[in-house]
């Protein structure tokens, strides 16, 4: 983007998002706080905790996939990871019963979540980078997301298959688990997966320069002499690690990712990703902060805030496609 169209440098912007961030979580822990505040910042704590840590996974692993994709319509929900996530919630109480469910320790169903969605990308992609796609991984790359769509579609029929074979309580206890809820985080659980994300992080600020090549398409990060084959892989081994720790936190966002990285783009006019990726990371942190703000105080927790962000998403998702600034 030519540097005489932009109105703030991405340094404000990143400043001003920051600014924005910070006063949104200081009114979130402060307004309207009654009796000891030993008791407020550990429950309101754990709530920031939470939306920091899904907001930047969530961001961090849209705009990853968009990268690698070339695509800015989509999302790593495009592989299906959202209906695996319903279908295993789904299947739990189908075979065990919502009682037994219930009493189940967090940790255990919170690790069998996140393994069963990394083992499941795991064979999928090494399936298609080791096999069907051998010597062309551009066209492994398209056959990976259409082999995602269908793997989304078939967890998708079956668990709507068997939900409707299931009594009417064991199915409100379904449709209680599948809509993002930051409001029954577990801390242990909080603290893992914030050390999982932590590493995941550490790996990607390296790769961060290989993130803008990457970006150009495939036959210029070859000519420019990146191995795209491996940094494709490692790009979605950290995209499903962090979305499938996101989504075993608090439960699926389809569009807000869309939304957060869309945004990022159009604010800081930059495609380096060193400036992308803290943007999109701040937007989302502001954006779940203050809307879960503005729900508890306005709305008196009479909404969920994934379903006002799923609608925001979605009208996004259909401006993009008209406008036809997608790629």
């Amino acid at each position: 983007m030519p540097a005489d169209r932009r109105i703030l440098s991405p340094m404000v912007v990143l400043g001003g998002l920051s600014a924005l961030t910070l006063l949104s979580i200081t009114l979130f822990m402060t307004l309207g706080a009654r009796g000891k505040w030993d008791f407020i910042l550990a429950f309101r704590g754990t709530k920031i905790a939470a939306m920091v840590l899904v907001g930047y996974a969530v961001a961090v692993s849209t705009v990853l996939f968009q990268t690698i994709t070339n695509n800015r319509i989509l999302t790593p929900s495009v592989m299906g990871f959202d209906h695996l996530y319903r279908m295993i919630q789904t299947l739990l109480v189908f075979q065990f019963g919502s009682g037994l469910v219930a009493s189940l320790d967090p940790r255990l169903r919170f690790g069998v979540e996140v393994a069963s969605m990394v083992v499941f990308s795991g064979l999928l992609y090494w399936w298609l980078f080791n096999g069907a796609g051998r010597g062309d991984n551009r066209r492994s790359l398209h056959l990976l997301l259409l082999v995602g769509i269908v793997f989304g579609v078939l967890f998708r029929s079956l668990t709507s298959f068997l939900q409707r074979i299931l009594d009417p309580n064991a199915f409100l206890t379904v449709q209680d688990r599948l809509f993002a809820n930051f409001n029954r985080v577990d801390v242990e659980l909080l603290t893992v997966s914030a050390l999982v994300v932590l590493a995941v992080s550490l790996v990607g600020w390296r790769w961060r320069r290989t993130f803008d090549v990457l970006a150009l398409g495939r036959d210029a990060a070859i000519n420019l002499g990146v191995e795209h084959r491996r940094a494709v892989m490692a790009v979605l081994v950290m995209v499903s690690i962090l979305v499938s720790v996101s989504t075993a936190l608090v439960g699926p966002i389809t569009f807000f990712g869309l939304l957060v990285a869309n945004l990022a783009y159009l604010v800081v006019r930059s495609h380096r990703h060193a400036l992308i990726l803290p943007a999109a990371v701040l937007l989302a942190v502001l954006t779940l902060v203050t809307g879960q703000l503005v729900l508890e105080r306005v709305f008196g927790y009479n909404a969920a805030l994934s379903i006002v962000i799923e609608f925001v998403g979605g009208l996004a998702f259909l401006f993009i496609l008209v406008r036809g600034s997608a790629r």
